[in-house]
This record gives structure tokens, C-alpha cells and sequence, in this order.
């Protein structure tokens, strides 16, 4: 039966998309003056391995683009031709264009011919260039060459096995053959197609490696027990029966010299193919007529045992699953939770009633649900390190344009967050290096006028602190420039004054259409992407913290909760409903005096809380309820904090802390303005989660009403 390959397009794809993240991180590390050979092989590997499954696949354009690519790498790591600073700039240019054919195929967009067709010439412009001056050095493997004596000498082996499926879609076996080349011979004598029912591969291999190498490479990449290898002499003494007869099926084992009692020696890799009963002792002849084979010793060789996987059974250590799937066990874990909440909150109302079996029963539900929660959560869980490696390309590209010198230095890559927030965080992040880049770091002559170092350093660190994670964008720059902050705030009709502290002038920087720079180029200048960063953050439930130092430099900071799905809140009640605010965003919570109340001419009330008047937000006004109390007197107030702006909201009462499974409200019903979502009780009800940077936008846009009113 056929085999249906567009099962496999997924895993090609992402497969494809790694390679071309591992040649751009090994380009940025190239040292062009003395590249390291081993990292050369490894790009050209990335690129021939994404020609090979692409030629599988049936993307013939993907297959024919890398493939000039690979000649140029191929020259280069075997010291045929001198690598070039201009050569790393169109390698990386590549992989643009390669990822762009990707998405094409994926459906995303159209890929642009006359690129492909330009980036081609100039590779094949690279090709022909002229050859290296100096020789390779003698242990660069790509550079070795086997000579006919060295032939001569090394050991030949009949090769035959069934490849696993992940390395047929992975393309491994093409590789594998082009690395048993760069050491020996390799002739190819059964190759399967796509279509064949049959997927045996036979190879003759002579080659210098040990024949335990080349066992363990042939149970990596091979089915289980449906492999041989065995050394071509002992099959030419066979009587005639050829080990790659077509039709014929032997027993599949990984030596064929008997032991001294005559029966086949056990090594690694026995496996069967399926038995062969007309199997004939000459199959088996020792490669030494000194040792007589077990049938002449009267006893009946023991068949080969297969071999168990180091790991158990498993070749693999990892697998690949759907985010769809992930998404869905979640889920169906978070319904888990609430039900078990629920369960719990119905028992208490039992408490002097219920068997103590079912109490601990509960109790023990409730620590395993939250252990189980756990496990889930971290399957979503990446390390951060896959968002931090696109930037050392930012940062090459955009200090280039610049005329700058800058390096990045990053801490913290193992950091996992969610997948949800590491998709999203991404284009923020690059808003905020480039901006770093172009505003923050100074050209060499300023740099080196000013006492610093003609390059300058930006530090890109993650870390987890309480139940956030924290992201650091740094600078060693000039700092942020306040005069000129207020200078064009001023212009552009925003209400400031002198008098406002550096923070929340900093903050002025993520308004709208806000720019510092005089001349508008393709880095900056337009007054687009910062404020798309803070909405971007506010968004997934985060918030951006600036600080800085003229002459010294500026930090970003980003502060985003671990994960999407599951929130820490506190529980504040209106009247007969029930709220949930994000445990991160509440400071404090008071009872006010009646003093410490002010009224604004608007009607816009102002609450005292240590020396600073904070805007109040009435909940029960917001959404209309009937509230235990009218006098602010009365409630309690909780003071809020989003993205530095303090509010007061003002509850009927606290009703406690709980960990909750977030539900869109937006897919299952509508935007809600101030609402960021829903969960559900321990009893069943549903609870409103707040969105607190939307209720400190309402007050400042009630304060800015109230000053316009001159109250």
C-alpha cells in the first residue's frame, strides 16, 4: 500500500523551520577570519537536509533553491572556496527567502519569484568565485577524501534495513549515506520510492568506521529487529547465495561468524527479518574455514535475539503533538478542576455529617486535581529561548542599517512560558530592541567622545519572579531623554507639565503616533510600534515598566503572568455577583473615612490614600447593580495598579483568593468593555474576570473630562 505523504507536510514543515533557525544561529556565530569546521558541516547538514525532504515532499522549488545553496556550502567546508563577511549576509538572506517559500506552502501568502530567481544567481555567482587560497586543514573532516589505498584498507559491509517512518520523513537516511561518504564508498543498490510497498534499503558501504558504529547508526534510523550488516567477504563465501537476491528473505543478523561452539555469535543489533524456512547453512558459513559451522557440530544454531532499545523500547524521546490537542487536554482538565471545586463546596455544607472516608476522599481529589493541573499546564510550558534566538539577526541587520556597533548579550533562555504568551511576545520584544538600537545606543564617535566603548551592549534576560515571568530589554545607551519627551508631547497637544515624575513622562513614549526622532526612516521615526507594544502586553494580561538614566542607559521591563489558562485572583462581591481580580494587580485593600473622600466637579470621586488621591471606580455604577452600599464610606476599596496608573475600586466586600480557569467571554459571547473574561465557581456560579487596565483607562479619561470641565 501507497504511502500517503501529506500526513507527514506538518512535521516537514517544522522540521524545516528548525534547520533554518539552526543555520541562522551558527551564521551570527561564524568567525569569517577562522571558521570553526564543525559548525560549517552543521549549516551545510541544515541545508541538505531540507533540499532532501523537500525533494520527498514534492517541492520542487524548495529542493532546487537549497540545493544551490548547499553547493556554495559545500565548496566552502571543504576549503574550496574562502568564506566572506558578504557571503554570511546572503546565506542569511537565504534562509528569508527559504522561509518564505515555506509559508507559501503552508498557505500563508505567495512567495516572490524574481527573489528566489535573484538570490539564486547571486549564489551561483559565489559558486564560481574563485577558490581558497589556503589549503583546509588536515582534520576537517569535510575536507578528507579517501585515496585508493585507504580504500584499500577500510572494512565493506552489505548493508539492509527498514527505515523508521520519523526517519523517512526526516530524511535521514540521504544524510546518513552523504556522512558514510565524506568517509568511504557508498553504492546504493535497492533504493525504495514512495510508492513501493517494499521499503528495504540495500547498500554496500566501504568505509574506515568501527562496525559497532555503524550498528548503532543503523538502530537508531531502523525498524526494530528489521536490519542487517554484515561484511561483504562472509557473503561472497556464501555458495552463492547473494544476501540481496531479489525475492529472497533471510534472517536478518548483525554478524555471521559463529562463536567458538558453533552458533552465531550474539551481538548488537540481532534482529529478524521475517524467516526464511528454506534457509540453507552456506548462508551461515564462517568467514574462516578453521571453524566449523554449528550444523557440523550436530547442534542447531540458535536464532539471534532481538535487540530492546536502550530507552526501554522507545527510540524516541520526545514526541510531537497538535497544540489543538494540548489545548483541548487543558480544557478538559480545567472542567476537572471545577468540578472538583464544586464537589468540595457541596460537601461543606455536610461538614458534621460527612463519612470521614469521603472527606479525606476529597481532600485528596482536590491535591491530586491540582498536581494533574500542574502536569498539564507545563506541557505548554517552552523555554523562552525560541524567541530569543531570532534577535541576534535583529540586532546584526538593524545596527548595520544604523552605522553601529552592537552586541547582545542574553541570560535566561531556558526560562519556560507558555506557548500562548511566547507566540504573542515576540513582536513587542522586537519593537523594543529596535527601538533600544535606534534611540538608545549612540553612534561609535559618540560612544567613544562620551568615555564608553565604541560598541555598545543590550541585554536581553528572562527570569521568573513570583508568579510572573519578568523579560529585561537593557541598553548601555544615552537614556531617555526627558526635555525631549515633554518638548514633543507638548507639540502634539498632550497635557503635561514639568512637574510630572520621570516614570510617567517615560511612559508618554507609548502614546500613539509619539516619536522623538526628527528624520523618518525604515527604522523609526513614524511613532508606530511602542504604543503597539504596550497594547500588545496589556493584552495578555501584562504590563511594561521603564527605567532610566541619562548617560547610563534604559531597561524595559516586561512583567507577564507564566501562562493564559489559569489565573491567581481575588474575589470581590457586588451586591449578588461575584468578581475575580488578578491576584498580581491588587496592592491593598482599605475602608475609607469620609475625609478622605473628594468630589470633582464632574462628579468624579477621588479617595486619599497616604498623601495621594486616587481616582475611584464604583462597580456597581460600571455595570449598573444594586450595591449593599451607596456611601464610599462604607464598601471597600481596593487600590489597583495597571501599568503604573493606581486606581481605587470600590466593593461591597472581599470574598477570598482562588486559582481559576480563564474562558473567553469574547468566543463564547461578546466583548465586554472592562471585562477580560469568566470562570466558574466552586458552586457553579459563573464569575466576571476584571480587566484592570481597561477600568484604569476609565478613570483617567474621567479625570482628563473632569480638568477639561475646569472642576
Amino acid at each position: 500500500m501507497a504511502i500517503d505523504m501529506s500526513q507527514f507536510f506538518q512535521i516537514f514543515f517544522e522540521e524545516s523551520e528548525e534547520h533554518l533557525a539552526t543555520m541562522e544561529s551558527l551564521l551570527l556565530e561564524l568567525d569569517v577570519a577562522q571558521p570553526d569546521p564543525e559548525q560549517l558541516n552543521a549549516i551545510f547538514r541544515a541545508a541538505h537536509s531540507i533540499k532532501g525532504s523537500a525533494g520527498t515532499f514534492g517541492f520542487a522549488d524548495l529542493a532546487e533553491t537549497t540545493h544551490v545553496l548547499e553547493n556554495v556550502l559545500d565548496r566552502i567546508r571543504k576549503g574550496q572556496l574562502a568564506l566572506r563577511a558578504d557571503m554570511v549576509d546572503v546565506f542569511l538572506k537565504a534562509g528569508d527567502v527559504l522561509r518564505g517559500m515555506l509559508a507559501a506552502h503552508q498557505g500563508h501568502g505567495s512567495s516572490d519569484p524574481v527573489a528566489v530567481a535573484a538570490l539564486c544567481t547571486t549564489l551561483q555567482q559565489l559558486e564560481s568565485g574563485p577558490p581558497a587560497t589556503v589549503a583546509p586543514a588536515a582534520d576537517t573532516p569535510a575536507a578528507a577524501s579517501p585515496s585508493e589505498d585507504s580504500v584499500a584498507t577500510m572494512g565493506r559491509y552489505l548493508l539492509r534495513f527498514v527505515p523508521t517512518a520519523h526517519a523517512v520523513t526526516s530524511n535521514a537516511i540521504p544524510q546518513l549515506l552523504d556522512e558514510w561518504r565524506e568517509q568511504g564508498t557508498v553504492e546504493v543498490l535497492r533504493q525504495p520510492l514512495a510508492t513501493d510497498d517494499d521499503l528495504t534499503w540495500e547498500v554496500r558501504v566501504s568505509t574506515s568506521q568501527a562496525r559497532s558504529a555503524l550498528s548503532e547508526v543503523l538502530e537508531f534510523v531502523a525498524e526494530s529487529g528489521r536490519w542487517q550488516l554484515l561484511d561483504e567477504g562472509a557473503v561472497e563465501q556464501a555458495a552463492g547465495f547473494g544476501l540481496f537476491d531479489a525475492g529472497e528473505q533471510i534472517t536478518a543478523v548483525e554478524s555471521v561468524v559463529p562463536d567458538a561452539a558453533g552458533g552465531i555469535e550474539e551481538g548488537d543489533g540481532f534482529g529478524f527479518f521475517s524467516p526464511l524456512p528454506e534457509l540453507t547453512p552456506p548462508t551461515l558459513l564462517p568467514s574462516s574455514p578453521a571453524s566449523p559451522p554449528a550444523a557440523a557440530a550436530g547442534r542447531t544454531p540458535t536464532p539471534p535475539v532481538p535487540r530492546r532499545s536502550k530507552q526501554g523500547g522507545s527510540a524516541d524521546s520526545s514526541i510531537r503533538v497538535s497544540v489543538e490537542k494540548v489545548d483541548q487536554l487543558i480544557n478538559l482538565v480545567g472542567e476537572l478542576v471545577i468540578t472538583q471545586a464544586m464537589l468540595l463546596q457541596s460537601s461543606l455544607q455536610f461538614a458534621e455529617t460527612l463519612p470521614e472516608t469521603l472527606h479525606t476522599g476529597l481532600i485528596q481529589l482536590e491535591r491530586n486535581t491540582r498536581d494533574l493541573q500542574e502536569s498539564v499546564m507545563s506541557i505548554r510550558m517552552l523555554p523562552i529561548s525560541s524567541v530569543f534566538s531570532r534577535f541576534p539577526r535583529v540586532v546584526r541587520d538593524v545596527s548595520g542599517k544604523l552605522g553601529k556597533q552592537v552586541e547582545l548579550k542574553t541570560v535566561g533562555e531556558a526560562t519556560e512560558l507558555d506557548k500562548g504568551l511566547i507566540e504573542q511576545i515576540a513582536d513587542p520584544l522586537t519593537h523594543l530592541i529596535r527601538n533600544s538600537l535606534d534611540h538608545g545606543i549612540e553612534m561609535p564617535e559618540a560612544r567613544l567622545a562620551a568615555g564608553k566603548p565604541a560598541q555598545g551592549t543590550i541585554f536581553l534576560r528572562a527570569f521568573h519572579q513570583g508568579g510572573n515571568i519578568v523579560i529585561e530589554v537593557e541598553d548601555d545607551g544615552a537614556g531617555l531623554p526627558r526635555e525631549r519627551i515633554l518638548q514633543k508631547a507638548r507639540e502634539r497637544g498632550l497635557p503635561v507639565s514639568d512637574a510630572m515624575s520621570d516614570n510617567e513622562v517615560y511612559h508618554l513614549i507609548f502614546e500613539p503616533g509619539f516619536s522623538t526622532a526628527d528624520v523618518v526612516s525604515d527604522v523609526s521615526g513614524r511613532g508606530v510600534g511602542m504604543d503597539v507594544v504596550r497594547r500588545n502586553i496589556q493584552g495578555l494580561g501584562g504590563r511594561v515598566d521603564i527605567e532610566s538614566e541619562p548617560g547610563v542607559g534604559t531597561c524595559m521591563r516586561v512583567r507577564l503572568p507564566l501562562t493564559l489558562a489559569i489565573l491567581d485572583g481575588m474575589s470581590v462581591a457586588v451586591g449578588d455577583q461575584l468578581y475575580i481580580l488578578p491576584l498580581a494587580c491588587v496592592l491593598e485593600s482599605l475602608q475609607a473615612t469620609a475625609q478622605d473622600i473628594r468630589t470633582m466637579g464632574n462628579q468624579t470621586h477621588l479617595v486619599q490614600v497616604r498623601g495621594e488621591y486616587l481616582p475611584v471606580v464604583a462597580l456597581h455604577e460600571m455595570f449598573n447593580l444594586q450595591s449593599a452600599w451607596q456611601d464610599f464610606s462604607q464598601g471597600i476599596m481596593v487600590v489597583l495598579d495597571a501599568d503604573g496608573v493606581r486606581v481605587a475600586l470600590f466593593v461591597d466586600a472581599l470574598v477570598g483568593q482562588h486559582q481559576v480557569v480563564i474562558k473567553s467571554l469574547e468566543a463564547n459571547y461578546r466583548k465586554v468593555n472592562g471585562v477580560a473574561g469568566a470562570t466558574i465557581m466552586g458552586d457553579g456560579r459563573v464569575a466576571l474576570i476584571l480587566d484592570v487596565t481597561a477600568i484604569a483607562s476609565m478613570a483617567r479619561k474621567e479625570i482628563k473630562k473632569s480638568r477639561m470641565g475646569g472642576g
